[in-house]
């Protein structure tokens, strides 16, 4: 009797060798969230025998490796049983680029020190074998990658500004009064600026003006129907455009875009106070063109600060007369393409940072 009760608790045991060698069973969950049971057929659990034996291999394999590490030769782990003479602090550890790598080269090599393995990962292939697949981590920026944008590029151009009055302050150490008079220098009595503020901008309509709009691309026309105003530079239409309200923008950067069609408008730009009075000219702006594609025109384009938090309240653009008497030349594939300047076109404004 008590052999036969051992034999029945024995063949009884949950988890034991003599249910494992019978048979296995996978556990899952069904759609109302109650565990379930199923039995491994023989061809399955022959399957999952030599996936485990597969990892298991790998494993081996990866531990092999690590015991057979160089590094753990040169500082072999001490006992308790015998005390080394060289155990305790070693005064002459050298802290080397190989045993302390700088963070950022370690993270330029994707975080894989010379000499280990590349990671990895595993995966089933068609047939139910578990693969091993190494990778070369991605050690590309965020910008690199596309993920962020790039930090905008002022454009190149002319500025002209009233500069602060210089009467009264100090001179600079060593300073000379008649060191342009020694040199030959006349002191310059053409100031372009202050010659185009005296003829700009009190007498603009603000009636025709445009409203700023944040968020999207908005367009600006100038046309035979605009207002024209007879600036130093020459008589040119001209567009008004209100600013975002210092209290909200400080400062941004418009992206310009002039749109290409039988020609190209290159305007400048004159940024006005609240009286309409001129605080700073942009001109000469070097821009770089688009080529036109199946959905949108060429353009040339400019990023150009502003600045409401320092009193610029208005925007106008215009075009000079010298900029008419020139042209953009384009590389295209059957060679070098013209596109004349005109007085009248299309002009995208966006506000892009603020």
């Amino acid at each position: 009797m008590c052999l036969s009760l051992a034999a029945v608790l024995g063949g009884c045991q949950i988890g034991g060798s003599t249910v494992s060698e019978r048979e296995g069973y996978f556990t899952w969950v069904d759609e109302q969230g109650r565990v379930r049971y199923s039995p491994i057929t023989g061809a399955e659990q022959k399957d999952l025998n030599r996936e485990s034996a597969e990892v298991v291999e790998e494993v081996a394999i990866e531990v092999a490796e690590e015991q057979r590490d160089p590094e753990s030769e040169k500082h072999p782990v001490q006992s308790d049983s015998g005390a080394s003479p060289e155990s305790g602090p070693q005064e002459n550890t050298e802290y080397t680029l190989e045993n302390y790598p700088d963070a950022g080269e370690l993270e330029k090599d994707g975080y894989v020190r010379p000499g280990e393995r590349q990671p990895y990962f595993t995966w089933r292939d068609a047939e139910g074998n578990v693969r091993v697949s190494y990778y070369r981590p991605d050690i590309r920026s965020d910008l690199e990658k596309g993920l962020v944008e790039p930090p905008v590029q002022i454009t190149e151009a002319s500025v002209y500004h009233s500069g602060p009055d210089g009467a009264g302050q100090a001179p600079v150490e060593g300073y000379d009064p008649d060191a342009f008079a020694i040199l030959g220098i006349e002191a310059s009595t053409d100031d372009f600026f202050a010659r185009f503020s005296a003829t700009c901008c009190d007498s603009m309509d603000a009636a025709s003006r445009q409203g700023w709009q944040s968020g999207r691309e908005f367009g600006v026309t100038l046309s035979d129907r605009s207002a024209t105003y007879p600036f130093l530079t020459g008589t040119s239409p001209y567009q008004l455009i209100a600013l975002p309200d210092a209290d909200k923008h400080g400062s941004l950067v418009i992206r310009l875009r002039s749109y290409a069609k039988d020609g190209v408008v290159v305007p400048s730009l004159v940024f006005l106070d609240e009286k309409m009075a001129p605080l700073r000219l942009v001109t000469d702006l070097v821009m770089d063109f688009t080529p036109e594609n199946w959905h949108r025109r060429g353009y040339l384009e400019a990023w150009v600060p502003a600045f409401p938090g320092q009193g610029e309240r208005w925007l106008v653009l215009f075009t000079r007369e010298q900029d008419l008497e020139g042209q953009t030349v384009i590389e295209t594939r059957a060679g070098p393409e013209k596109i004349p300047h005109i007085r009248h076109g299309e002009i995208g404004l966006m506000q892009v940072e603020g």
